[in-house]
């Protein structure tokens, strides 16, 4: 039997403002020590009145036309009403029922595949605050549970897509697809890893008879392979019992990171639950043609655009273009070096190789990371003219990453210039010939690919640094005797 997946994506990005949504306590509190970024309005007071920050607006409204929504020039703000010891007014400022942005749209490519993801609508509305559990993940089995309200007001867009997407593979890219815009925007850094970008994902299977099951909610999902992970579990689960002829329960399940399982935590809320009505302190929220207007005139580049720029500017394969474009910096920063080597396919080569590596493994920024344009020239340029080899120059990249260095002041420092010399090489084939004449032999018998021990051999004895060309050259005159 075989069942369709229908998978549908409710997508939290925080916003990079410096105040909260509602009020003028800072928005950035990922690393703040707990309640020290809260004040009488976020935490809900009595007497105390919200004011909108206008650049929520401008950030949701920039994201609604980046994704090809209709901006609605008017909506309303709403009380999303539930009772959980993180949200100390027991209720969420929110917009339901007339959101900001609706009716969009992102292509996403998988393979060959491109297809419309419908975004059913993007609307503000304010973080709650955090619990932090003793000796677990969730507050079941837990010794004891602090509550820390920092996170109380900090303003989040929350992006809807319609049921579109088939596969959980398809919601993992679809996530990377929207982690970039958001970054090439500036609204939201998109580090899932620090909750910038949360996503709750909803699963359902069609099966041959065209029965579905019951939606699936999953929360709790905090990077990308995690999301595909979850969706994979749950696909499993749902297809086994489906074919077994049993029920889907309607619930909220939970990713567990350590059992890399999903767990049931309760039963799915239903929309009227929340009893949402239209928040009574907050004004409709009006915004002009001319806003609009002046915004969609000064969007910066689109991950998409700049894919296809890259790859028609600098003639890249369409994998290097993407894997660039997914960060603002690295693209920036793979711009400088290409024009400056004019090189572009091995300046994205040692960006996407080295520099990436460097980053990932050491945890570095761009800047942390940055080789001067000019360095990587002078890089090539050693290369070029058989001073190093390749894997000389990658040896010596780290070194010119944390000393500032020039490549050539690395090389002779220490002492890494390739070895052309001719009689250098040839004494240190003779004495692997000397040392295993069978292979010599065989060589001769017509078993070329014995050369590559003699490479290997004379590689070893000049600790890498011969011309590993003109090794090939001068083995295969002196083996064939």
């Amino acid at each position: 039997m075989m069942n369709k997946t229908v998978i549908g994506l409710e997508i939290h990005a925080q916003l990079i403002t410096e105040t909260k949504a509602f009020c003028s306590c800072r928005a950035d509190v990922f690393d703040l020590e707990p309640n020290t970024a809260i004040c009488p309005v976020c935490t809900g007071q009595p007497g105390t009145l919200p004011v909108l920050n206008k650049r929520v607006v401008e950030f949701a409204i920039m994201a609604g036309l980046a994704m090809n929504c209709t901006i609605n020039k008017r909506s309303v703000f709403d009380r999303k009403n539930y009772f959980y010891p993180d949200l100390p007014k027991g209720y969420q400022i929110t917009q339901y029922f007339f959101p900001i942005a609706e009716n969009g749209f992102l292509y996403l490519e998988n393979g060959d595949e491109k297809r419309k993801i419908g975004i059913r609508r993007i609307h503000i509305e304010e973080d709650a605050g955090k619990m932090i559990h003793q000796g677990t993940d969730s507050i079941t089995g837990s010794s004891g549970s602090y509550v820390d309200l920092n996170r109380c007001g900090v303003p989040l867009i929350e992006i809807v897509t319609e049921p579109d997407l088939r596969s959980p593979a398809e919601a993992r890219i679809f996530m990377e697809l929207l982690r970039d815009t958001v970054r090439a925007l500036g609204v939201c850094s998109g580090d899932m890893e620090k909750g910038a970008l949360r996503c709750d994902a909803n699963i359902s299977m069609v099966d041959d008879s065209g029965r579905s099951s019951n939606r699936v909610e999953v929360k709790n999902i905090n990077s990308f392979k995690f999301v595909e992970k979850a969706l994979e579990f749950e696909q499993e689960r749902i297809s086994r019992i489906l074919s077994s002829g049993g029920d889907v329960a309607k619930e909220t399940r939970s990713w567990s990171f350590s059992s890399k399982e999903t767990f049931s935590m309760r039963s799915k809320e239903e929309e009227n639950d929340y009893r949402y009505f239209p928040e009574p302190d907050l004004p409709e929220l009006i915004v002009s043609e001319d806003l609009i207007e002046r915004i969609a005139g000064n969007l910066p580049e689109l991950p998409w655009e700049k894919i296809e720029r890259f790859m028609k500017q600098y003639s890249l394969p369409r994998y290097d273009a993407t894997v660039l474009s997914s960060d603002g910096e690295i693209a920036s920063y793979f711009e400088e070096v290409a024009q400056t080597t004019r090189r572009p396919k091995e300046s994205s080569n040692w960006i996407m190789g080295e520099v990436m590596r460097l980053m990932n493994e050491k945890e570095l920024t761009v800047e942390e990371v940055r080789v001067s344009p000019e360095h990587f020239k002078e890089l090539f340029g050693l290369i070029d003219e058989g001073k190093i080899s390749n894997k000389i120059a990658k040896e010596i990249f780290p070194f010119i990453v944390e000393g500032r260095k020039s490549p050539l002041e690395i090389v002779k420092e220490k002492g890494l210039e390739q070895i052309d010399d001719d009689k250098v090489i040839e004494d240190a084939l003779r004495k692997a010939m000397t040392d295993n004449p069978s292979a010599v032999e065989q060589f001769r018998d017509g078993k070329e690919g014995v050369l590559g021990y003699f490479v290997g051999a004379v590689m070893k004895a000049t600790r890498g640094k011969a011309n590993p060309s003109k090794v090939n050259e001068i083995a295969r005159r002196m083996l064939k005797g």
